[in-house]
């Protein structure tokens, strides 16, 4: 009985986690190769069996039993050279099998290591990851040895090596972290509806409750901020707000943009736009820094934002009003009809044309095609006069830096 065949077999299988078979089949392939170098005859009936069970091995050729251990060194060069490969191309499908069944999990592993702003991650024995800078947290750095979750956004499979593709930035990587903190979530209790992320900076997650006894936004906060705090501190301090879902979009877009409070909305479905209008205080609030807060609640709610203050409303309003009534047959009515469809702009009455009109506000086509053509003529002077003030403005500080040099 050759134990130490069956040994080194049950160990590689074990480490490498190739299946045994495979690694039986590969050996007696390695040595029919090395054989048929030896004798010199490519195309010799060589055959090589080993007992699964005894790890005895007989090997024939042309029918005839020969001692495979007699071969000599160069063919068991040959046989090793073939079933390191072989095992490699095992360990490698192994490997591509495992991870790719695993994509979109969170994995855990030991930072090895920066190969030009990629990071290596040891995630096993054998196996390491590679996360590219695109897919790293800005303003973060990791010490070798340090252990980090990531998720495994992808498995490429090449000739010599399985890629795994890690991310910390992926909005994926924030979903599955908070299965992993919140158990309503990975129960199905509380569902994650949408979710927007500027990695880094900050992530809104819109989420809602299929038990109306519990509270969606409190679970994924936990007691005293528990729950939210160890997904923070896993996103080294990234800011994230926890939005409740609603079926109506007005509702979700005025939760969307928490924390400054809404005054107002009005939706124009043809156009997909949002027109929110905020006190001049909750301004600054709504747009965020660097306009992030309203980018990220777009995002999330599908629907393209304007801020307006209601100064800026009531102009908008007031211009539209006088370019309608400026039109044959159209009157306070029809600018009813605009504002219930979401056109609060001259500028809206442009984008939105002639169908909607006539389509959602049975408005005459006559009409419908003066109004457009009304609107488009009131945003050129518009454009104009915003043109000519720049112009103003350049000149006069034209002016002062001449007048600051004498």
């Amino acid at each position: 009985m050759n134990q130490e065949l069956l040994r080194i077999v049950e160990n590689i299988a074990r480490d490498k986690n190739i299946d045994r078979e495979l690694i039986f089949v590969d050996l007696e392939e390695a040595m029919v190769s090395a054989a048929r170098k030896h004798f010199g005859l490519p195309e010799s009936d060589i055959e090589v069996n080993i007992d699964r069970q005894t790890g005895q091995i007989i090997a024939f050729k042309d029918k005839v039993q020969i001692d495979i251990k007699q071969l000599g060194r160069i063919p068991a060069q040959t046989a090793k050279q073939v079933i390191i490969q072989k095992i490699r191309a095992g360990e490698r499908d192994s490997i591509f099998s495992e991870f790719v069944q695993r994509r979109g999990e969170i994995v855990s592993g030991s930072v090895v290591r920066y190969e030009s702003g990629t990071l290596i991650v040891s995630l096993d024995r054998w196996t390491e990851g590679f996360m590219p800078k695109g897919e790293q947290i800005m303003g973060q750095t990791h010490r070798v040895g340090e252990r980090i979750r990531c998720l495994i956004l992808d498995v490429k499979e090449s000739s010599n090596q399985v890629k795994i593709i890690l991310s910390r930035t992926h909005p994926d990587f924030i979903r599955r972290l908070f299965e992993l903190e919140v158990p309503e979530i990975n129960e199905k209790i509380i569902e994650i509806r949408a979710l927007a992320r500027e990695a880094g900076y900050r992530t809104k997650v819109a989420v809602n409750s299929m038990d109306d006894k519990v509270d969606p936004v409190g679970a994924c906060v936990g007691v005293r901020g528990s729950r939210i705090k160890n997904v923070v501190d896993e996103l080294g301090g990234e800011k994230i707000d926890i939005v409740r879902w609603n079926e109506s979009s007005q509702v979700l877009v005025s939760n969307a943009l928490m924390p400054a409070k809404v005054s107002e909305i009005a939706l124009c479905f043809e156009l997909g736009r949002a027109t929110v209008v905020v006190e001049e205080e909750q301004l600054s609030l709504a747009i965020g820094k660097h306009g992030q807060n309203v980018r990220l609640a777009a995002r999330l709610t599908g629907w393209d934002i304007d801020i307006l203050t209601p100064d800026e409303y009531n102009q908008g309003i007031e211009r539209l009003s006088n370019c309608v009534k400026n039109v044959e047959n159209a009157d306070d009515t029809t600018v009813d009809k605009l504002i219930a469809l979401g056109v609060i702009a001259v500028a809206d009455l442009d984008d939105v044309g002639v169908e909607p009109l006539i389509n959602e506000l049975k408005i005459n086509a006559e009409v419908a095609e003066k109004l457009v053509a009304a609107a488009s003529k009131e945003v050129e002077n518009l454009s104009a006069e915003k043109e000519q003030k720049e112009a103003e403005k350049h000149l006069a500080r034209q002016a002062r830096a001449i007048d600051d040099k004498k």
